[in-house]
């Protein structure tokens, strides 16, 4: 209740009378939810949104913008929810706000947090200087669109990760949809939200400021969960291209984890808890503030520049098989320059900068009492620091072909000090050091032709360090781990033909030193191992199809081949690599009529089983989900939606975690979809 009156009063402080400008004027939100980029704009796009999707198509390789109106008329509690509808993206829920994400195959061995993919709101990272990372401190109310940048695509960022970059951007006073929205909705499990927003416009400055109150029972035991957000955005603009910008996140997050079960259990008893997460009351506590201070300057006729510092404080109460309790901070600062000019006579642009991060985090251990701090078993201190020096440029040898090259120097540090007697200053410690360096170069070239169709393809190096969750899995130990490398070739095709809007693309890495990781003991929490393979590769397809069939009436249609494999290992031969659906399949069919309302039928299919194990000799089984999305916008700013799942109440599997050998290891890595469920919403836009 708490959570809902502090909310309630914030919208109505931000619906209080002000003198200021009208907000960004917008379409109608239940027409403009293409994820696909194009180099022709889409007139119904909202301008900040056809922007972004102008800058994005000058990528040579697959990416996507996610608007805030292509999810305004769904219940969307976390991040997964955004990325449904984005080709390549495997992004599923395990409990609460926890979910696994995986691009082309990144993180798959990770039994908990994000790996391999940077996760970024405003272009600063929520991972941590380590690379490592959590979901559930994101607020996907204030997102006012999704920026997702697959594989070496993601080299603006400084990054080399093989799975790219996820950066949400945060409305501000001069792009919000509306000057003031207030939200409730919710619906099966004891889901609640309430959201207030609002925007302005004064001269020179503007400000967004948003709320956010959620509660939830959860479909399992041990699953009810509060969340708290809060978010600021203040800028002064300097003339029409330049401007400086404060955006302050905080949040809070309490979750209670119900555990993976076992296979049997996850399929006939989806509710129940991990007997274990039960007796010991697993749960987590998160709290967050996030400062950040950016511009961005036109510095001469040919060329801008980014820039801006940031700080993260995060403290972690975390009752697992012990309790543990973190408090981590990061900061850092990133330059960069864009540039369009001549070069040799050609048309030519490029960007090149530097981004620098560092964070420490005190990690303490105690004995786990029922949910409460017993007795300290263990400490230790963890820095990390991350440098990333990045350059990439585009020559147009003609009018319609440009060729690319870049690549990123990075480096990166870790430094852990155990302490082998943890009773308190007089410990003695035991330090140890790892530090990594490399060079990833990538070239490629993007061809458009007069109607707007590109045709694109590139050759990219990635290179991920160890963080600290694989390095030192327990406060007591460390292992040391190569970076994992790979080489990813990748080709595709994006534009409109006629009534068919399309994305398509193709890629293969190569890999040497995956990290993979296995479950040690999951009826007891204990963190997983992380291990180096030898060579594997990933490969597949990504495709995105909107088809107009007709006025009001469209065909959505997603399809990702992920085919993951290792080769000649000495123990796995040529096994599949597990987690990760071979085949994952969606399509909505949409009829907007006219007056505002619309009804979407969807299914998502995963029509094949998937390996649990690296040894190849158990799955978990196929599904298929049968949802329904309807809503209704009136002329006085109200809409209502009604978002209702999985209608044929399937017991299926939406996550699990990897074993080395499922004839010997612990299978109790499964975690049970959702049933039956029915959310219904709310907005008012004034």
């Amino acid at each position: 209740m708490k959570t809902l009156y502090l909310t309630f009063a914030a919208a109505a402080a931000l619906g209080a009378p002000a003198a200021a400008q009208a907000a960004e004027a917008e379409p109608d939100p239940y027409t403009v939810d293409s994820v696909i980029v194009t180099a022709n704009p889409n007139p119904e796009d909202p301008p900040v949104v056809a922007e972004a999707r102008a800058r994005l198509a000058e990528t040579p390789g697959s990416v996507a913008v996610v608007s805030a109106e292509s999810y305004s008329a769904r219940f969307t509690p976390n991040l997964a929810e955004i990325l449904r509808d984005v080709p390549g993206v495997y992004a599923e829920k395990k409990w609460g706000g926890d979910l696994r994400l995986s691009i082309r195959g990144s993180g798959i061995g990770n039994s908990s947090h994000n790996r391999g993919t940077l996760l970024a709101q405003d272009g600063v990272p929520w991972n941590e200087a380590d690379g490592s990372g959590d979901f559930q401190l994101i607020d996907p109310m204030i997102a006012r669109y999704t920026e997702v940048y697959k594989g070496g695509n993601a080299l603006r960022f400084g990054g080399s990760l093989l799975g790219g970059a996820v950066n949400l951007i945060t409305p501000n006073g001069r792009n919000n949809g509306a000057e003031t929205m207030v939200r409730l909705d919710g619906g099966s499990y004891g889901n609640l939200r309430a959201h207030a927003e609002a925007a302005r416009v004064w001269g020179d400055w503007d400000g967004f400021v948003a709320a956010t109150g959620a509660k939830q029972d959860g479909f399992r035991q041990n699953s009810e969960g509060q969340q708290q957000y809060a978010t600021l955005n203040v800028g002064r603009s300097f003339g029409e291209e330049s401007d400086v910008r404060l955006i302050i996140n905080s949040g809070y997050v309490h979750q209670e984890i119900n555990g993976s079960v076992s296979l049997s259990s996850a399929l006939n008893t989806p509710k129940l808890a991990n007997p274990t997460n039960l007796a010991l009351n697993y749960q987590r506590d998160m709290a967050t503030v996030r400062v950040v201070l950016q511009t961005h300057a036109r510095i001469s006729p040919s060329t801008t520049l980014d820039g801006g510092v940031f700080g993260i404080w995060k403290d972690l109460d975390h009752p697992i098989f012990a309790v543990v309790n973190n408090q981590s901070r990061n900061w850092g600062a990133f330059l960069r320059f864009n540039w369009e000019g001549a070069l040799a006579g050609k048309r030519a642009d490029a960007f090149y900068g530097v981004y620098a991060r560092t964070g420490d985090v005190d990690a303490r251990q105690f004995v786990n009492v029922r949910g409460s701090r017993g007795a300290l078993i263990a400490r230790a201190k963890q820095n990390a620091e991350a440098l990333d020096v990045f350059a990439e440029g585009r020559l147009f040898v003609t009018d319609q072909l440009a060729v690319v090259a870049g690549g990123t120097w990075g480096r990166a540090a870790r430094n852990y000090t155990g302490y082998q007697n943890p009773g308190g200053a007089s410990a003695t410690p035991f330090p140890i050091d790892a530090d990594y360096d490399w060079f990833s170069p990538r070239i490629g070239f993007l061809w458009q032709g007069s109607d707007g169709t590109q045709v694109y393809g590139n050759v990219t190096r990635s290179v991920e360090p160890p963080n600290f969750s694989a390095l030192a899995p327990t406060i007591g130990g460390f292992t040391r781990l190569r970076p994992q490398e790979a080489w990813t070739g990748e080709l595709g095709a994006r534009g409109k033909f006629g009534p068919l809007l399309f994305d398509v693309a193709v890629y293969r890495a190569e890999l040497d030193g995956e990290l993979l990781t296995f479950i040690v003991n999951p009826g007891l929490g204990i963190p997983a191992a992380t291990f180096n393979a030898g060579e594997t590769f990933h490969q597949g397809i990504e495709a995105g199809i909107d088809w107009d069939i007709a006025k009001g009436l469209r065909l959505r249609q997603t399809y990702t081949l992920n085919d993951f494999q290792f080769e000649g290992d000495k123990v796995y031969k040529s096994n599949r690599l597990p987690v990760v659906p071979e085949h994952i399949y969606r399509a909505e069919l949409r009829y907007q009529h006219p007056s505002g309302w619309f009804v979407a039928p969807s299914v998502q299919w995963t029509p094949k089983d998937t390996w649990v194990d690296y040894a190849n000799t158990m799955k978990s089984p196929a599904f298929a989900l049968l949802n329904i999305n309807a809503g209704w916008r009136l002329e006085n700013g109200l809409s209502l939606f009604l978002d209702a799942r999985n209608l044929t109440d399937e017991a299926y599997i939406s996550n699990f975690s990897a074993v080395t050998d499922a004839r010997v290891a612990a299978t109790t890595v499964f975690f049970p979809g959702e049933g039956r469920s029915a959310f219904v919403g709310l907005a008012y836009n004034f």
